[in-house]
């Protein structure tokens, strides 16, 4: 039995090399970016209006002038304007380009229009005020995006901005989620008084659906010459495969010995952590195995302890490491890492973990109360209130 720690660095030191893909901006959303992005020109273009009023020169205003007279109007969209009259000014909407001679615009609210004479109120004017500056964002040929960002609807909106229709992003593996066992029924059936329904099937493929990655189900049945045949199949298909269940110390718990002998390399079985202790690890070539521990609180803490995080390294998205504060005092009596389940809430700036430990590792409904986990070391048994542990959402 290995220690998290050595856990950890195996499987972020075993990666999945992923190829690239080209996709249209319209389906980039929650993939991960394969390319630098930058500016193609300034960021605005041009001295951009930001409210609708009228432009003037800002040395006329400092000589004393409050009314001017009205030349124009500057729409958007349209080639720029040029004041004929220093003493003038002309209107201009939002969006749309400074005029050429002004430096300054006034809103609407700060004016009175009469006659085609604008009358300045007294309120206070700064020079270049309600400009977006040409380039103040970001000059040409800036950098705006590295690769690995995970692409939101904030970077899609910049992709367009630089004519981005095709997206170079990285190829997610193609993945095989396999339940085992024979208690095991579909969704849709009434199990009898010793089945129960599948969930972590579901459980995984929502929550890869979520990082952007498809997925395909699979069941295997208790047997060892079935498991044996349907993984070889499996794996000569996918790239990642996650299976639930199989893996611990039962007499019918052929995973382990049936991945080997197709040809998968083990790198670890069994985590002193709790829950979650019989996790299997291997791999063959760019084809890779979690066979996670079949309890549904395991099955979810290793997803998000080792898989999610092994998938965003893989596609070298930029993981960020989160601690929280822990609460309440709790006490975890054995020498193994402990991954508390918490909800956790920002108090004056602070992100709280509260302990919601629940039933234990087959205490499913537990989850929907909690939002992550909070690493306790194996080295302490007691743990108190304010002290800092490492910590991963859930959500």
């Amino acid at each position: 039995m290995i220690s998290v720690k050595e856990a950890t660095h195996i499987i972020n030191s075993t990666l999945f090399i992923p190829r690239v893909q080209t996709v249209q901006l319209q389906e980039c959303i929650g993939l991960i970016l394969a390319e630098e992005i930058k500016a193609d020109r300034d960021l605005p273009p041009f001295d951009r209006i930001t409210m609708d009023g009228i432009a003037l020169s800002f040395k006329e205003y400092v000589n004393g002038q409050r009314e001017f007279s009205i030349e124009g109007v500057q729409a958007a969209g349209k080639a720029p304007l040029r004041l004929k009259d220093s003493n003038g000014s002309i209107e201009v909407m939002t969006g749309a380009l400074l005029p050429i001679g002004t430096d300054t615009v006034i809103p609407y609210e700060n004016i009175t229009i009469n006659n085609s004479i604008a009358t300045l109120s007294e309120q206070k004017i700064s020079e270049g005020q309600n400009i977006h500056q040409q380039g103040q964002d970001a000059k040409k040929g800036d950098i705006l995006l590295r690769t690995g960002v995970i692409l939101s609807p904030a970077e899609v909106a910049l992709l367009a901005s630089v004519g981005k229709n095709n997206v170079v992003v990285y190829e997610l593996p193609k993945t095989a989620i396999i339940s085992t066992g024979d208690e095991l029924v579909d969704v849709d059936q009434n199990p009898l008084p010793y089945q129960i329904r599948k969930s972590n099937s579901y459980f995984l493929q929502a929550s890869l659906k979520q990082l952007g990655c498809a997925s395909t189900l699979f069941h295997l049945k208790d047997n060892k010459e079935e498991i044996e045949k349907e993984l070889s199949l499996i794996l000569s298909n996918y790239d990642l495969i996650i299976l639930s269940g199989g893996v611990s110390k039962g007499k019918f718990d052929f995973v382990p010995l049936a991945l080997e002998s197709l040809g998968i390399k083990k790198q670890f079985h069994q985590v002193a952590q709790k829950p979650g202790k019989p996790l299997w690890f291997g791999c063959s070539k760019n084809k890779f195995v979690f066979a996670l521990p079949g309890n549904p609180v395991s099955t979810y803490l290793c997803f998000y302890k080792y898989v999610k995080l092994w998938l965003m390294k893989s596609l070298n998205a930029e993981v960020q490491e989160s601690t929280a504060i822990l609460a309440k005092d709790y006490v975890f009596n054995s020498p193994l890492t402990y991954f508390l389940q918490v909800q956790t809430k920002n108090e004056s700036g602070k992100l709280m973990a509260y302990p919601i430990a629940g039933g234990g590792s087959g205490d499913f409904a537990n989850l929907k109360n909690v939002d992550g986990f909070l690493e306790l070391p194996a080295e302490k048994n007691e743990f108190k209130v304010g002290e800092v542990y490492s910590y991963f959402s859930s959500r």
